[in-house]
């Protein structure tokens, strides 16, 4: 069976391949970039194909608060776990096969892609391609970075960030839902500070209205040491959770009322707590889909 899943799954990023367009190198002028609905389409099979009965999105109507929120006028933010480069594809189908307005808001999605997946992997650049998106250079990387030897890379960066958070500012009043990722990676079971959340994610915090949080429950794709294409596929119940919509200034003022030390970074403080709330989701998420999975 797990040979036969490999081999579906190697024909699906074969059929990406010979859809997507060529990947080309981000700069200021080409951050946001529409997604390809027929790759979108290869995708939703391949997620389909891999969800065990009992896989559901609790708290559709949670998403559909926030889709109202954002077709209103205000800003609206996804925050979302992240366990593997399918994350976007199984949230987006299963909000659409929940009926309502599902396809609304699968329509509605931009996700922030750091510049790695365009640049660095065809495959995975393939697959976001599927989505609309902001790409933005990683914090992460610019820290990398000398800044000496790396003065055009750097000036390369911080372009592509300005010219994202323009775009940025252009799209989240018109109706969408901003999808980040607050860990900024994969979470990778050898490495625990990646599910460390990034310090940035505060900027989003505070220039944004609402947000929801998401959990993901279930894995189809299991992260491996090597490249995705060794990554492993299976069948599992998967479960997407979606919290109530917050306030994103009273989420803020709340943990920061707790900070007693003036000294501490509130800015990582306030993205802690968010990790905390998305692993306390996780966690009683993951009873129930147990529950389903025994069945």
């Amino acid at each position: 069976m797990a040979d036969t899943l490999t081999t579906v799954f190697s024909d699906h990023i074969k059929r990406v391949m010979k859809q997507a367009k060529p990947t080309t190198l981000i700069t200021e002028n080409n951050v946001y970039q529409e997604g390809d609905p027929s790759i979108m389409a290869v995708l939703d099979e391949m997620v389909d194909s891999l969800l065990l009965p009992g896989s559901c999105l609790a708290g559709m109507n949670h998403l559909e608060e926030l889709l109202e929120k954002a077709e209103s006028g205000k800003a609206c933010l996804l925050l979302v776990e992240h366990y593997s480069n399918m994350d976007l594809s199984i949230v987006s189908l299963m909000a659409r096969k929940e009926g309502g307005r599902g396809k609304a808001i699968s329509d509605a999605l931009i996700a922030i892609a750091g510049m790695k997946l365009n640049e660095d992997n065809p495959i995975v650049a393939a697959f976001a391609g599927a989505y609309d998106k902001i790409v933005i250079f990683p914090s992460r990387s610019l820290q990398e970075l000398d800044p000496e030897k790396d003065k055009d890379e750097i000036a390369r960066g911080n372009a592509i960030n300005r010219a994202a958070m323009k775009s940025l500012i252009r799209h989240k009043y018109k109706g969408k839902l901003v999808l980040v990722f607050p860990s900024g990676t994969r979470y990778r079971p050898w490495d625990p500070n990646t599910k460390k959340g990034v310090r940035e994610i505060d900027s989003y915090i505070r220039s944004f209205d609402y947000m929801c949080f998401v959990a993901l429950n279930g894995e189809l794709l299991h992260v491996q040491k090597t490249d995705m294409l060794n990554d492993v596929v299976s069948k599992d119940v998967f479960r997407v959770t979606v919290s109530p919509v917050v306030k994103c200034n009273e989420f803020r003022d709340k943990v920061l009322a707790k900070i007693t030390n003036e000294e501490e970074d509130k800015k990582q403080a306030v993205v802690n707590e968010i990790m905390n709330e998305l692993e306390r989701m996780h966690t009683a998420a993951e009873i129930e889909r147990l529950k389903l999975l025994n069945k």
